[in-house]
């Protein structure tokens, strides 16, 4: 069992090192991926809105695609034939094929993708595996393969904001996105049906803290590629499109504070969301990330409203991290026109009003996803 531990504590340690450093390498491979996000791109919008020429556009000619068939152990097209099928729908209508990526593996001049593939008129839900290779006019997806499985979900997708801000310049105090909030909200609604977004301010890499690899959601969550992919490629908000989400939340930590509420994008992100009749979400100090949110009337979203987060009472004064806080969530709350409530020390606390769900600290993390999960049902 130490062993074990000794062997997770590693994991952690290596996991964090990598992702902390290393800037120069991150930023070819963001270049590079995003060349194969492009074509990656153009081949989802192929398949989605019947765009055949644009589907083709992102194989090599002649590419096999190996595929489930009944009574077929391996059933096998070409892309060209494919493309016809593509066809035959109305180009540019989209046909409610949901399609999001998963992973991406990269190594000089080869990858590998995994998409997740949602397909409600089957009932059925699709995993996509596509090898990709950089040739003299760019990278191409040379082959793919794919499998499925019978699933009642809809393609519906959650949005979860996390945090940049890692505090290199003042070595005083630490920061971080707590990985309890995010890694138990995603798995929440991973079983909810959910497909999980991250975005932050900059997009890529974000701080994490809190890690704990004796915990079983934690090592779950350390084993998870998807998950892992996610949170180290989280989205620039210049790349979300609000109307595909049900759902926004705001995850705490000691690094939200500082560089979430003032972001007028990932404000506008939420707004909009909400005002599409989806749910604004927050745990513990990821109530920071609402406090300046405001709908198109004008007014703050917390006016009015019932109001949870991790509150002042039970703050650490003496603290670095608390004297470096640009505000009292609590203070800006009720500034702002909302009541601010919250429950007993290190018990899980939550607070629902409309379409607002907050709540105390990461013990509150599962029932707030479940609430938003819950009202966000009803509303649509």
């Amino acid at each position: 069992m130490k062993n074990k531990g000794l062997v997770l504590s590693i994991l952690a340690t290596l996991f964090l090192g990598n992702l902390l450093n290393a800037q120069d390498k991150f930023d070819t491979e963001q270049t590079e991926e995003e060349q194969i996000i492009a074509v990656i791109s153009n081949y989802i919008s192929g398949t989605s809105y019947s765009y055949p020429d644009k589907l083709l556009s992102a194989f090599i000619p002649g590419a096999n695609m190996f595929l489930d068939k009944d009574g077929e152990p391996l059933y096998v097209m070409k892309i060209e034939k494919y493309a016809e099928m593509v066809g035959k729908g109305e180009a540019g209508k989209f046909n409610g094929r949901t399609t999001n990526i998963l992973s991406i593996d990269r190594f000089e001049g080869i990858a590998t993708a995994k998409l997740e593939v949602i397909i409600p008129s089957f009932g059925r839900r699709f995993v996509d595996m596509l090898l990709l290779k950089k040739l003299d006019d760019g990278w191409k997806i040379i082959s793919k393969t794919a499998g499925s499985e019978l699933s009642e979900r809809k393609g519906n997708k959650v949005l979860i904001v996390t945090s940049n801000a890692s505090n290199k310049e003042n070595p005083s105090f630490s920061t971080g996105n707590s990985f309890s909030e995010v890694s138990i909200a995603y798995f929440e609604y991973q079983h909810a049906g959910y497909h999980v977004d991250f975005v932050s301010p900059k997009g890529g890499e974000i701080p994490l803290a809190y890690i704990n690899p004796y915990d079983s959601i934690h090592m779950a969550a350390l084993y998870n590629t998807d998950f892992m992919y996610g949170i180290s490629h989280t989205k620039k908000p210049s790349e979300i499109n609000p109307s595909e989400y049900d759902i926004i939340l705001f995850t705490g930590g000691s690094a939200p504070i500082f560089d979430i509420p003032q972001n007028v994008e990932i404000q506008k992100i939420a707004t909009d969301i909400y005002e599409q009749k989806g749910v604004i979400a927050s745990v513990c100090h990821g109530t920071a990330g609402i406090v300046n949110i405001k709908t198109s009337n004008g007014k703050y979203l917390v006016d009015g409203k019932k109001v949870n987060g991790f509150p002042e009472e039970y703050e650490n004064k003496n603290s670095e991290l608390y004297k470096n806080f640009p505000f009292i969530i609590e203070d800006e709350i009720e500034k702002n026109g909302g009541t601010f409530l919250h429950g007993e020390k290190a018990k899980s606390y939550y607070v629902t009003d409309g379409r607002l769900v907050t709540g105390q600290n990461f013990q509150s993390s599962k029932i707030v996803a479940q609430k938003s999960v819950e009202i966000s049902k009803k509303s649509h």
